[in-house]
């Protein structure tokens, strides 16, 4: 693969750090390797993950392989889920999306969901000493133009305000409680709102 090259991440905003390619492979197959699946599904996500995973020279580079690491955002707050309509694909998704040179994968799921939800969008649940947020989710899929999404999900607090897409993304983005969501999302996110959903309290 040639020498490491030098990655700088935000850790969703915090100080920048540098991070070098061979310890960010290390830290994702390790998160990887950890998970704790909520489904059949992400079970065979996991598998697939990392037998993939381990065969890139740049999984973390679209343009390297049709195969690569993606970057998604679960968007909640008090308003519920955050999904939107993929323009191409028309089914209900979280934002996420390609990871950027020089990017982290929750560096790419904030920015995504920034971008295709027009929210103020703040890392949510625990992270490390470092900053690295806790790994959320992990599912393997057809990304289209023959490409494979290795797609790992961090969770995110949208707030409260109306999501304002920009023009050039998908207009269909709003807020769903949480049975709404499940019932639209795909099958492949489906899974793991169900295992967060909340449980109503008694009355």
């Amino acid at each position: 693969m040639g020498g490491p090259r030098v990655r700088l991440g935000t850790m969703g905003g915090s100080k920048d750090v540098l991070v070098f390619d061979d310890d960010m492979r290390r830290r994702v197959r390790a998160d990887v390797a950890a998970r704790h699946p909520v489904d059949d599904r992400e079970r065979r996500s996991v598998t697939q993950f990392l037998d993939l995973f381990d065969r890139l020279d740049d999984p973390f580079s679209q343009h390297a392989d049709a195969v690569h690491v993606t970057g998604s955002a679960l968007v909640t707050g008090p308003r519920g889920v955050v999904l939107l309509k993929h323009k191409r694909l028309g089914i209900w998704l979280q934002p996420g999306g390609h990871i950027d040179d020089g990017e982290t994968p929750w560096d790419a799921a904030r920015r995504e969901a920034a971008e295709e939800t027009g929210l103020d969008v703040h890392r949510a649940g625990p992270s490390d000493a470092h900053g690295v947020p806790a790994l959320l989710h992990v599912d393997v899929h057809p990304g289209g133009r023959g490409h494979t999404h290795l797609d790992l999900r961090y969770l995110f607090d949208g707030g409260t305000a109306d999501p304002a897409p920009p023009a050039d993304e998908s207009q269909d983005v709003a807020w769903f409680d949480w049975g709404d969501a499940i019932g639209r999302a795909d099958p492949g996110l489906a899974g793991l709102l169900m295992h967060l959903r909340p449980v109503p309290e008694p009355p």
